[in-house]
């Protein structure tokens, strides 16, 4: 497989993609290709499981911008809010043990967070973006967000953008905050230590809440190449609130940031999740397991079922103009509806992260899959390479 060399053209001595892929499943392996070839992949892996066994386990092209480190088997990479779903799977396991009520008060294990008015915010209203603390009202950096208890404690005393429960607006980096507090205040950990403990550990799952520092050598370095905004593109953010304002650049963390020690090593659960496909495909793939992975259960079919409970389709507050339809949030993952982000079934759900990376779960079908990568492309969601995987995977089932 030729990819792109430093001057942009096609090259023959460029790395070749390697792994596994099922002869049912060539058209994922083609469309990975195409990724390559056509649409400025730098170095990517996707993974498929149907049925938990695995049909396509695939990576290629470069770990980083420099062209220097090939995309190894176990290359980790940022994930950005593919994060989310397995920072909501560790909500939905406590609540499986009856540690947690959905519908309980968030302040009822988090007494400072009834400050502000929010004394009748539900967990559900957490997991499902619904809260109405999307973003900061005050500035916050990226220092401030990678403080744990600096950032809990605004988010604590910050009023609510809008009355909570009544419309989703995506809580893009306040969510892992949010939900990983509560979880702290049940466990006594921290949300990268709980999954840790109970799911990615016993199950060996590589996916951590930022880098240990014995892993950093296996991460790649994030690109997001600076192009023009299209017409279309600058039309939408002049339509940006100031809640999307601050919900998407307060703090502004790009490329340059995520790369930075200081974000490794920190645990930001909206959005610092390090992982293979192959994890993410796995994480992803107990919910589509309806709570089986391998052969061992990880949540009830009950709790499995929970996570894609519709809470209302909506115009988005915070994404909505960059929409043109709108969307619904289940308890902390995306259902694929009408628009089929996730494919033709529309009670298929996931999460997508910003620039490109994607888990998608679709129980009726058996299905998940992970894609990661470290060219970031200009969406939030629907990259061009994540939905060419997604349709070669369905016309190959």
């Amino acid at each position: 497989m030729a990819v792109r060399g430093d001057d942009g053209a096609l090259g023959d001595d460029a790395s070749r993609v390697e792994g596994h892929c099922d002869e049912r499943f060539a058209a994922v392996r083609a469309a990975f290709e195409d990724n390559f070839r056509e649409r400025g992949e730098l170095g990517a892996a996707v993974t498929v499981l149907v049925g938990g066994e695995t049909v396509v386990d695939l990576w290629g092209g470069w770990a980083d911008p420099a062209r220097t480190r090939p995309w190894e088997r176990d290359t980790l990479v940022n994930v950005w809010s593919t994060t989310k779903g397995p920072t909501a799977l560790c909500a939905h396991l406590l609540a499986d043990r009856g540690q947690l009520d959905l519908d309980a008060p968030v302040a009822s294990y988090w007494p400072e967070f009834a400050a502000a008015g929010k004394e009748k915010v539900l967990v559900r209203h957490l997991l499902s973006h619904r809260a109405g603390l999307a973003g900061f009202r005050a500035p916050h950096s990226l220092d401030e967000l990678c403080d744990w208890e600096l950032t809990c404690d605004r988010l604590a005393a910050t009023e609510p953008w809008w009355e909570p429960g009544t419309r989703s607006g995506y809580h893009a980096l306040t969510y892992g905050h949010l939900v990983g507090e509560v979880v702290r205040r049940i466990t006594g950990v921290l949300p990268g230590d709980f999954l840790r403990q109970e799911i990615t550990g016993p199950l060996g799952i590589d996916f951590t809440l930022g880098v240990p520092g014995e892993e950093t050598g296996r991460v790649a370095e994030l690109e997001h190449p600076r192009v023009p905004p299209t017409a279309e593109q600058a039309a939408v953010f002049q339509q940006l609130s100031p809640l999307a304002l601050a919900a998407l650049l307060n703090p502004v963390v790009g490329a340059d940031g995520a790369n930075s020690p200081q974000w490794r090593a920190a645990q930001v659960p909206a959005a610092n999740g390090h992982a293979t496909a192959r994890a993410v495909a796995a994480l992803y793939g107990i919910f589509a397991g309806r709570g089986v992975l391998g052969g061992h259960r990880v949540l009830s079919a009950e709790a499995a079922e929970r996570v894609r409970e519709g809470q209302g389709s909506c115009r988005d507050l915070v994404l909505g103009p960059g929409f043109a339809h709108d969307t619904e949030v289940g308890l902390g993952l995306w259902l694929s509806g009408a628009n089929g982000s996730y494919g033709p079934n529309p009670r298929a759900f996931g999460h997508d992260g910003f620039g490109g990376s994607c888990g998608l779960a679709d129980p009726e079908a058996g299905l998940s899959l992970g894609y990661v990568m470290n060219r970031m492309g200009p969406r939030v969601a629907d990259d061009p390479r994540k939905m060419a995987l997604v349709d070669a995977v369905y016309r190959s089932l």
